[in-house]
């Protein structure tokens, strides 16, 4: 084993060479969850941070020419700037595609009067679920509410899920569900991770796109990507990803490897 192989040691083979061959694209735009792709999954999601080394990858990469970055997350915008810790000139999308702060001057989203009306209904209707299931906990969202259950007991979790589906369902009826480890998200905005891939990559000029997710909502984004792009799955779980890797460390040492390879490509190494 070289020494380069030993220090990227845990990337699958096919991962580095699909890496070595996405770093030589003119235009590389670079598209991460961050829940379980750049910071550890926690019981209480204030308390997720980025970890450090995908942080300094990530700088390393988007002062690179032709390179972009971009976090790609079912959090809001706010949110997402509090927890993420990355740089500035890093894009956001927030509320799985509601949400856009890319430096086009529109950061945000604007709701209609209709959507603003089922946004209070839908939040009055997850008010009483907590209120049957106390240990289940609220995040609310400039375009929905998400209940989270990690860390409650299962048959409590699933028992709030099912409440709150029910519920949701009569009182607001045609609001979007969408599901997640351990959440179960309400939004009056039909937006997907698929939709913010296809917007990023005409913001981006991208002639290619890497993405990287965990969770059942990342396989919009998957699906949404071209011959040429490159998307993985950040742990267990059925996938349409073409590759695969372990966790949080391993997400790190790939960022790391993508910009080392990037960086000797456009030194003409």
């Amino acid at each position: 084993m070289t020494q380069s192989a030993h220090v990227f040691d845990g990337l699958p083979g096919p991962l580095l060479d699909a890496l070595r061959v996405l770093a030589r694209t003119p235009q590389l735009t670079v598209a991460l969850d961050f829940d379980g792709v750049l910071a550890p999954l926690v019981d209480r999601p204030g308390d997720a941070r980025g970890d450090s080394n995908s942080l300094k990858a990530i700088a390393d990469l988007v002062e690179l020419s032709g390179t972009t970055v971009v976090l790609v997350s079912g959090r809001s915008l706010d949110n997402l700037r509090t927890v993420s810790g990355s740089p500035g000139n890093v894009l956001l999308v927030g509320s799985h595609g509601a949400e856009y702060d890319i430096g086009d001057g529109q950061a945000g989203m604007s709701l209609t009067a209709e959507e603003k009306r089922a946004l209070t209904e839908l939040q009055g209707a997850m008010r009483d679920v907590v209120s049957r299931h106390p240990d289940a906990r609220l995040e609310y969202k400039p375009a929905g509410v998400t209940l989270h259950t990690r860390g409650v007991n299962p048959d409590a979790a699933r028992a709030a899920q099912r409440d709150a589906s029910r519920t949701v369902s009569a009182a607001v009826p045609g609001v979007t569900h969408r599901s997640g480890k351990d959440v179960l998200e309400f939004s009056v905005v039909a937006a997907t991770k698929g939709d913010a891939m296809q917007r990023l990559r005409l913001h981006t000029a991208a002639t290619a796109m890497l993405y990287a997710g965990d969770d059942i909502t990342d396989e919009d984004a998957f699906a949404a990507l071209e011959p040429g792009d490159l998307s993985v799955k950040v742990g267990e779980g059925s996938t349409v990803a073409s590759h695969r890797v372990h966790g949080t460390p391993e997400v790190a040492q790939m960022l790391r490897v993508l910009a080392s390879d990037r960086r000797n490509h456009l030194l003409g190494a």
